[in-house]
């Protein structure tokens, strides 16, 4: 086992009995981060010592009040009042009804508004930024990268506003013709997971509002601030335009807020990004009432080549899932992995097999490349892979029907980060869903095939006549 010498951040559950500095109580810890002078800018996003966390055109809250903490030194940064199942129903009544004034909007229009988004987060990218940095983990510079994420995406979307439609078909029938027709599915819920507070919620935000959606989001607990802060800009925008804020509502709390959701017939869409576990108890949820679901789960990504690349990692790792992996926590300040290359063990090995959230590289060797396609394929998650190589012909069987089997298929790049442009998601056991750019944008719609007669005469399709 080799290990490189950079120590990076990592994210402890609350729930951690881990002993040392990482699981003090909060009794012990200095006061909120939020009153200390150096992280006034903090205020600069509309936050305070206790925010509330239920928007749906008013600002609310009965559920548990929880503190949101810095993994880097586990300082408590401020407070979050959750959603009760009560403000869960409020706020899932009054979004369907701002839907119907959304649903009137031509989709250019709607495009107008995502515009002005984008442009409010542009505004406040760095202090945005800043945030995910302070409350999720990531280096500051991925921290503010996820909001542009945010900002590219409304940027597509607005010109996606002008491009949404279906074909118009060739009838085999005179004076008929035959069309496809796209109509919004209604409320979108959107539950996302921490490793991407912003980023996640952006890609389904912006691509469902031009499509004609309203959007209930549920962010992961432990970055709730981030959950309220991106609110805030977004409420403002829709107040300025005088439009119903429940356009984009906003439920922060736990398991119970996203049960709730899974088994809501009223929410039409749900995306969740999470573990694949947690994954499989939503998507039976959703299919149970027959609905629709939008599924980014775990990742797995094995990137082929003849040395091994220097890595950079941003993560989280949570203790009480990984317990085999404490003896490369660092004993210090804050939760810190050092990360950590790994030899001699098999391909199959099960620890190789599973999503760890922590800087760990496994390193294999093998003889060939339908060996090391296999290898890469057995896996049960399919999300992100990448091959390193000149030769033009196995690049071309790596994205073949033989090749990689992942939702991203790279050459000669890592498996990190990705395009707006293109639809992000994985297949097997990541879910098959697919969010952001390319034809994603069909997932948050419904199709109606519409036959029109426009003849005087009713003829059948396959030229049955009755006589």
């Amino acid at each position: 086992m080799w290990r490189l010498p950079r120590a990076l951040c990592v994210h402890a559950a609350k729930t951690s009995k881990l002993p040392g500095p990482w699981s003090r109580p909060a009794a012990f810890m200095s006061t909120l981060l939020i009153n200390q002078p150096q992280y006034a800018w903090l205020k600069e996003l509309g936050l305070r010592e206790e925010n509330e966390g239920v928007y749906n055109g008013s600002w609310g809250g009965r559920g548990e009040v929880i503190t949101t903490y810095c993994p880097a030194n586990n300082e408590p940064i401020a407070r979050v009042r959750q959603a009760s199942v009560a403000d869960y129903e409020d706020t899932v009544k009054k979004a369907r009804e701002a839907w119907k004034v959304w649903a009137d909007i031509p989709a250019p229009k709607r495009g107008e508004i995502v515009r002005q988004i984008g442009d409010a987060l542009r505004e406040k990218i760095q202090v945005l930024g800043s945030l995910v940095s302070l409350e999720m983990g990531k280096i500051l510079v991925e921290g503010v990268g996820e909001v542009q994420e945010y900002v590219d995406i409304c940027d597509y979307a607005v010109g996606l506003s002008r491009m949404i439609g279906g074909p118009i078909l060739p009838s085999e029938r005179p004076g008929h013709a035959l069309i496809e027709q796209w109509n919004p599915v209604g409320l979108v819920g959107i539950i996302t997971a921490f490793n991407f507070p912003v980023a996640v919620y952006g890609w389904n935000n912006a691509i469902a509002l031009v499509c004609g959606n309203v959007c209930l989001w549920k962010g992961a607990p432990t970055t709730s601030l981030i959950s309220v802060a991106v609110t805030k800009i977004i409420a403002k925008v829709l107040e300025d335009n005088k439009l119903p804020g429940a356009i984009c509502s906003l439920t922060c709390g736990g398991a119970d807020i996203g049960t709730a959701m899974a088994k809501d017939e009223r929410v039409n869409l749900l995306s969740f990004t999470g573990s694949t576990q947690v994954g499989k108890q939503v998507a039976l949820m959703v299919q149970e009432r027959f609905g629709r679901s939008l599924l980014e789960l775990g990742g797995n990504n094995a990137i082929i080549g003849k040395a091994v690349l220097s890595f950079l990692f941003s993560v989280h790792i949570f203790y009480n899932r990984h317990p085999e992996y404490m003896e490369l926590v660092m004993d210090r300040p804050g939760n810190y992995v050092e990360p950590t290359i790994v030899t001699g063990l098999g391909h199959d090995a099960s620890i190789a097999h599973t999503e760890t959230f922590a800087p760990i590289l496994y390193v294999f060797k093998f003889k060939n490349e339908e060996e090391v396609f296999a290898w890469n394929n057995e896996v049960k998650q399919g999300l992100s892979s990448s091959i390193f190589t000149k030769d033009l012909g196995r690049i071309f069987r790596w994205l073949g029907p033989k090749g990689s089997d992942c939702g991203i298929v790279n050459v000669n790049i890592p498996t990190s980060g990705a395009e707006i442009g293109g639809a992000f998601g994985g297949e097997k056991h990541t879910g098959g869903g697919r969010e952001s750019g390319s034809d994603a944008w069909k997932q948050y719609m419904r199709r109606s095939t519409c036959t029109i007669n426009y003849s005087k005469d009713l003829p059948l399709a396959q030229g049955i006549k009755f006589q």
